[in-house]
């Protein structure tokens, strides 16, 4: 069985395409989304897209979900700056009313048996919740607690927007990456589970991508065309502001 996991596609729609040609080519059997489709250039033709594919896809929620939702329900979607609140509003104004009704039946997680792989849990930041921060640096004995309880061989999370592999104790934890919003380097980045665990990288046009999001009504589509597709942050840097976050 192959297995391709999904995060963070943030409404990158060439991005997801691209992706989503290469797991048509690799005959892959289930998908699994694992949150933040939305918040982004084009984020409902993401979600339109993922909801009509013909390969059994499992979905999760992000922070992204859980903040749209909020939002389209008139709850408090926490204390986030005011360029990203209005990012929120934006993406909660594109949703449409069968899009919320599915996003809502989304879980927080979900867990399947990969053959050869075992049983693998599936969730967006970490076991406890959508929102903690860690990464490939953030030292084993923190991360021990929010693992040991996990009855499962190996963790797949996201949230963090860079790709990592590395053991937690006795279980293995891999961070799919970002199909849409990626740090380190340019194109789309996910992960196909099988015998073994892919660290996946896909390249796709950028600057027809960049073009197609400046098109877009997003409040921040230039600066995600020109700071998300066309090059990204670096990951040292992004390592050094979430070392400052870690598990807050």
């Amino acid at each position: 069985m192959q297995v391709a996991a999904l995060y963070d596609i943030h409404g990158n729609l060439p991005a997801l395409e691209a992706v989503l040609r290469e797991i048509n080519d690799l005959n892959v059997d289930q998908i699994v989304v694992g949150g933040d489709v939305i918040v982004g250039p084009m984020s409902r033709e993401c979600l339109d897209l993922l909801l009509d594919l013909s390969v059994p896809t499992h979905f999760i929620k992000g922070n992204c979900e859980v903040a749209v939702l909020n939002q389209l329900e008139s709850k408090p979607v926490g204390a986030l700056p005011e360029s990203v609140l209005e990012d929120i509003s934006w993406t909660a104004d594109q949703v449409l009313p069968e899009h919320k009704a599915v996003m809502k039946e989304w879980p927080m997680d979900f867990i399947l048996d990969v053959p050869e792989l075992g049983r693998v849990f599936f969730c967006h930041a970490t076991p406890r919740n959508e929102n903690e921060i860690f990464t490939r640096l953030t030292p084993e004995e923190k991360l021990q607690p929010l693992f040991e309880t996990v009855d499962c061989t190996a963790v797949v999370c996201g949230h963090t927007h860079m790709q990592f592999d590395r053991m937690v104790g006795d279980v293995r934890v891999i961070n799919a990456g970002s199909v849409g919003m990626p740090f380190g380097k340019t194109g789309a980045f996910w992960l196909l589970l099988r015998s073994s665990v892919e660290l996946r990288h896909t390249m796709y046009d950028l600057s027809n991508a960049a073009q197609l999001i400046t098109e877009t009504t997003y409040p921040h589509a230039e600066d995600f065309a020109e700071n998300n597709v066309m090059k990204t942050p670096s990951e040292e840097a992004m390592l050094e502001l979430f070392q400052k976050a870690e598990l807050s």
